[in-house]
């Protein structure tokens, strides 16, 4: 049974009611989640406002130790953590035990460090000295998603602790065990009560409670585009600081001169990397003419190639969709892109594996072509084991098809000529651009999107900033 973590405490709902927590591996609850209402979210908001002042003048060092002792925690338990999270999403166990879980490890330690390297301003003249404070927020709301479920939750909670705020958080209700994990973590670890509280439940009941709670003065969200722009309705007449890290449709581009086995190699994992469910996962491929049927080929048998089953074997390359409801979801988008006039280069269709996984919700990898690249399914995020390839001939047509999306997050561009990869990632629209690569994250640089990909930056110093405000002291000399 999971609990809320509230006021340094597991607790029950205040309602006293739960809903299943199911294993996608095999379609089946395992647990049940708290059903959390305002009042849960009332009760922690207030246990932070009661911890606010100590919290916020609690020296940075010591604030660092005890995040540190978290993130040794969590490496201490490890194992649990990634099995966790795999038996929850359904990802495979070694993705979880060798990215997930060593991430969120990572976010703790980094930002523990990073507030000490955090510098104001100051600008002086013959008439006066300037100088920027940059004092907590206060309360702060965390909404993460299910995708990457611990990973992403301590990106949002890490920054806005280090700072000197409290933190109401709500991981997605589909996966919600690492965060309870996490909770004993920081029970164990001695974090001060009330500085952390993490609340389960529906986004519908929870996560609006968050969002329009007049005492909570900033939000950080990672999700769909849709609910990014309820949130932003709600809290901007409420002038809340927002972070709203949404959707990608992101474009792969890749000219003839590409390192093509690297290209290859990455391409793959750029696609169907965690079932496809990354918002960086480049779903829109676009190939120079000249290599475009050798790549297709190829790209094809690599792909067939996949292991899809039991996330639980080490063998195991693609694992289950999340849940049975996103599952159709992508078979929708399939079946969409077969009406508009795609043709299915493998997959399509629902996987059924042997053994104890026979009822689970997996998909098989799918390569569609031949569709225009301003059709639904090339502009409407899919979030799944689905890739769509179209050749090109110049760079003015694809810089056109790569930039015809509402989304804006990340894109890949594979070529050797560094004058026209820098020159396509000038014209890109995208918050995120790798050059001969994919997923190569340094945690100092900002994160984040344009267009409907978001708003604002997670990440380095421009978390720290988010989670802070300034004030500028003048003094006359």
């Amino acid at each position: 049974m999971i609990k809320n973590y509230i006021n340094g405490e597991l607790r029950e709902p205040v309602s006293e009611k739960y809903f299943d927590n199911f294993d996608p591996a095999i379609g089946e609850a395992y647990g049940i989640v708290p059903d959390s209402d305002e009042r849960d979210v009332e009760l922690a908001v207030s246990a932070a406002e009661v911890a606010f002042p100590a919290w916020s003048n609690t020296p940075a060092e010591e604030r660092t130790r005890l995040m540190l002792k978290v993130a040794s925690l969590i490496g201490r338990d490890l194992a649990e953590f990634a099995r966790a999270e795999s038996v929850d999403n359904g990802k495979p166990l070694h993705l979880a035990r060798t990215v997930d879980i060593p991430r969120a490890i990572k976010n703790f330690e980094f930002f523990a460090s990073a507030i000490h390297g955090f510098a104001s301003e100051s600008h002086s003249t013959p008439e006066a000295v300037n100088y920027t404070l940059r004092n907590p927020v206060g309360i702060v709301g965390a909404i993460s998603p299910w995708n990457l479920p611990l990973y992403l939750l301590t990106w949002k909670i890490a920054p806005a602790l280090i700072t000197g705020n409290c933190v109401i958080a709500k991981p997605s209700e589909i996966t919600p065990m690492t965060a309870f994990l996490l909770s004993e973590a920081c029970i164990e670890a001695g974090m001060p009560k009330g500085v952390l509280n993490i609340v389960h439940g529906y986004g519908s009941k929870t996560g609006s409670a968050i969002v329009s709670h007049p005492r909570i003065k900033a939000l950080t969200f990672t999700g769909g585009t849709k609910t990014g722009a309820h949130i932003a309705s709600v809290a901007a007449p409420m002038f809340k600081k927002l972070s709203l890290e949404l959707g990608g449709k992101n474009p792969n581009i890749i000219f003839a001169d590409a390192d093509y086995p690297k290209m290859l190699e990455t391409t793959v994992l750029s696609s169907f990397r965690n079932q496809g469910e990354i918002c960086l996962c480049g779903s829109r491929i676009f190939v120079e003419k000249p290599i475009y049927e050798k790549f297709k080929n190829d790209f094809v048998e690599r792909t067939k190639s996949l292991k899809i089953g039991d996330p639980l074997e080490h063998s195991t390359d693609q694992g289950a969709i999340v849940s049975k409801e996103h599952m159709e979801k992508v078979l929708s988008y399939i079946q969409l892109a077969k009406d508009e006039g795609g043709t299915i280069l493998c997959g399509g269709n629902r996987f059924v594996p042997e053994g104890r996984c026979e009822n689970g919700w997996f998909l098989e990898p799918t390569i569609i072509e031949g569709l225009p690249h301003n059709c639904r399914t090339n502009m409407e995020e899919i979030f799944g084991p689905v890739v769509t390839i179209t050749p090109f001939e110049t760079e003015e047509e694809v810089l056109m098809m790569a930039n015809s999306t509402e989304y804006g997050l990340a894109s890949i561009i594979w070529t050797e000529n560094i004058s026209r990869a820098n020159r396509i990632a000038a014209a890109i629209q995208t918050g995120i651009v790798w050059i001969n690569c994919w997923m190569v994250r340094d945690l100092r640089t900002p994160f984040g999107g344009v267009k409907s990909s978001g708003v604002g930056r997670e990440g380095g110093m421009e978390a720290l900033r988010f989670f802070t405000e300034p004030k500028n002291i003048c003094v006359k000399l």
